[in-house]
């Protein structure tokens, strides 16, 4: 019996790729032992239990930050040590063969541990910028699997993104009436989806309520995840849908021409792999991560980026509504998005573990 240890997490671009990993590590040996490592603050301490995986959390371990030096500095030195000594336990107790790590801050310690306890351990890098996790972590370990062509990691192999097996089997010609129907949409009528995760980006989803009607009289209907952070208004109008979450992401994707979206890894990843056309519109907060993981497919022709300030409703007006009306041009965007995506994913970072397997 082969016994996993999956570390890290915090976003769902961290997570879903760890349990897509983990389901298909179920699927290949139902007799395997899987044991996720993780923190009680980051989304993986409500996904992982969720998907029926164990999982055992540690305190947040930040690497030290340029930025509060001292603090950081006095947390990661008091910290640190007893991470690694209860991830190293842990590996010894469940007699663990392969660590693998996403990132994040469960992520580190494990890669520490795993050199501590003699074990390899395969890292899975999401975004096209790395996180420090994964950049101490690649430079230790021959196997590496990266999302994005480009990535500056030692090691790297570019392998896509482990994607839901929903996703990565995804009929989007044989499904797409029937997805527009389960949303109360008209079956024969094109389809802007629009999302911006969970918490909902308040500048996209001010932007398209009030825009909605435009675009509907473009012709066009409208799907709007609008998460948590909800307009001031919700248009109430035919051809306009608002939901304040999804639960079948993989119908929403199947409905669409064409994607409004944040470009968080998971997103561009699954776009890509789909062959859906989209406007990315980065999240301007942060490292930048955003910009670097949706620059391949635009510079692909498979999508258009525009900076979360000038997505506006005049934007929209003199840029979206008439790549909406040029179906000609959708098509080929949708057809150069599949050009840079992968739908492997899983079967490529699978391909990574078994060679880390063999190496012992």
């Amino acid at each position: 019996m082969t016994s996993y240890l999956l570390a890290g997490g915090g976003t769902a671009g961290h997570v879903n790729p760890m349990l897509a990993m983990a389901d298909e590590i179920r699927l290949r040996d139902p007799q395997a032992q899987i044991v996720c490592v993780g923190t009680a603050e980051g989304l993986e301490a409500t996904l992982v239990p969720a998907r029926g995986y164990e999982l055992v959390t540690i305190p947040r371990i930040p690497f030290p930050r340029i930025r509060g030096l001292v603090a950081s500095s006095r947390n990661f030195i008091a910290g640190w040590p007893t991470a690694v000594s209860t991830i190293t336990a842990l590996i010894s107790e469940r007699k663990v063969d392969v660590v693998v790590g996403v990132g994040g801050y469960s992520a580190a310690p494990a890669y520490a541990a795993a050199r501590k306890a003699g074990v390899p351990f395969v890292i899975h890098e999401a975004n096209a910028k790395p996180g420090l996790a994964n950049r101490w972590g690649a430079l230790r370990t021959p196997y590496v699997g990266v999302t994005f062509a480009g990535t500056p990691l030692p090691h790297a192999v570019t392998v896509g993104t482990p994607l839901r097996k929903e996703i990565e089997t995804l009929d989007i010609p044989a499904v797409r009436a029937a997805a527009r129907a389960h949303f109360g949409l008209d079956v024969h009528r094109p389809v802007v989806m629009v999302t911006s995760g969970s918490q909902g980006a308040r500048s996209i989803n001010t932007t398209i309520a009030n825009s909605a009607a435009d675009i509907v009289a473009a012709g066009y209907q409208v799907l709007h995840i609008v998460g948590q952070n909800k307009p001031e208004s919700i248009p109430t109008l035919s051809g306009y849908v608002a939901l304040d979450y999804c639960d079948r992401m993989d119908l929403a994707l199947a409905a669409a021409n064409l994607v409004v979206s944040r470009a968080g890894s998971a997103t561009v990843s699954e776009l890509s792999a789909l062959g859906i056309p989209a406007v990315y519109v980065p999240y301007p907060v942060g490292n930048g991560e955003q910009r670097f993981n949706a620059a391949g497919v635009v510079k692909a022709g498979g999508g258009v980026m525009v900076a979360d300030q000038d997505f506006t409703p005049a934007w929209v007006t003199s840029t979206l509504i008439p790549l909406l009306r040029d179906e000609a041009a959708l098509e080929i965007m949708g057809t150069r998005a599949a050009t840079v995506g992968m739908r492997d994913g899983t079967a490529r970072m699978m391909n990574l573990i078994d060679a880390a397997l063999s190496s012992v």
